[in-house]
């Protein structure tokens, strides 16, 4: 019997929130939802949308399974059409892409590498091709490879976590740049390591605080274009990532060392994405929200 924590707040939803999980591991990066047990939680049935992003077009990278898809659930909540880039797993893409259209929006999911620059141009022609326009980037996607120390960080692993990291959040803000307008938001998604520090996770943390940098300079740079970029940093949240990253005894404990006593499910983060890309933070810029459970951290 796994240990459960009562969602507080939301006494009328009936899912529970694990404090531990089941020893368990995938071989592949990024992973598979329809692997995990239990399965993250991509959507609060509680939350209902008020318009927020009505008629916008979000690019949601790695939309098709945790932080991400929570993300474009809630979006297409407040009315947005999204568009989901994954690297292969097709299978969590279409399940994302089904409840987006429940919900009566669309949704074209795009299986490509976005480390390559020209992929993630082609990501910004197909949605223009697709819907016309774009209002809300959301860089996402990440891969993370636990090494005991920096020396057993191989040179192609280094290369692997930057390429994947961070240089695709430059190549997506490039080639969609031309087509945002005043009002249009960009959001990244960068980490606690990047504040806490991780001793296994050396360079995944640097291309964290690489974003958390990056957010705040493209921030300024894009001020006087009427264009708001900002960052979350979640702690501990249950996505594929965990297990095709740590090993299952790893798993077994994920996120009890938080204040919480938990890791977040996606749909926590979710609200919070939903204000960066909307009006109500209007004068938020260059900022990094915190969603991490009682961490305490500073900038």
């Amino acid at each position: 019997m796994i240990p459960v924590y009562p969602y507080v707040g939301q006494e009328t939803m009936c899912t529970p929130q694990p404090i531990a999980f089941p020893p368990q591991h995938q071989p592949v990066q990024p992973g598979l939802e329809s692997l995990m047990r239990p399965r993250p939680i991509s959507e609060n049935p509680e939350y209902r949308g008020s318009g927020k992003l009505q008629g916008k077009v979000a690019i949601v990278t790695g939309g098709d399974s945790g932080i991400g898809r929570a993300v474009a659930i809630a979006f297409a909540k407040e009315g947005a059409d999204l568009v989901i880039p994954y690297l292969w797993e097709t299978s969590d893409a279409l399940e994302t892409k089904r409840r987006i259209e429940e919900l009566g929006q669309r949704c074209l999911p795009l299986q490509i590498d976005l480390r390559l620059k020209q992929n993630c141009e082609a990501v910004v022609r197909e949605t223009l091709r697709c819907f016309g326009r774009l209002d809300v980037l959301v860089n996402n996607h990440a891969v993370q490879y636990p090494q005991k120390s920096i020396a057993a960080i191989s040179e192609a692993q280094l290369y692997q976590t930057f390429q994947t990291n961070i240089f695709p959040f430059f190549f997506m803000v490039q080639a969609a740049l031309p087509h945002l307008k005043p009002g249009s938001t960009i959001i990244n998604t960068a980490s606690i390591t990047a504040y806490q520090g991780h001793k296994e996770l050396i360079d995944y943390s640097a291309t964290k605080g690489a974003i958390v940098t990056f957010t705040r300079s493209l921030a300024l740079s894009l001020i006087d274009c009427g264009i708001r970029v900002n960052a979350v940093a979640p702690g501990s949240v249950w996505t594929p990532l965990i297990p095709a990253s740590f090993s299952a005894r790893e798993v077994s404990v994920f996120g009890t060392d938080a204040p919480i006593k938990r890791a977040a499910q996606p749909f926590e983060l979710a609200p919070a994405y939903v204000y960066l890309a909307s009006d109500d933070s209007s004068f938020t810029i260059g900022e990094t929200l915190h969603v991490n459970g009682g961490a305490m951290v500073t900038a």
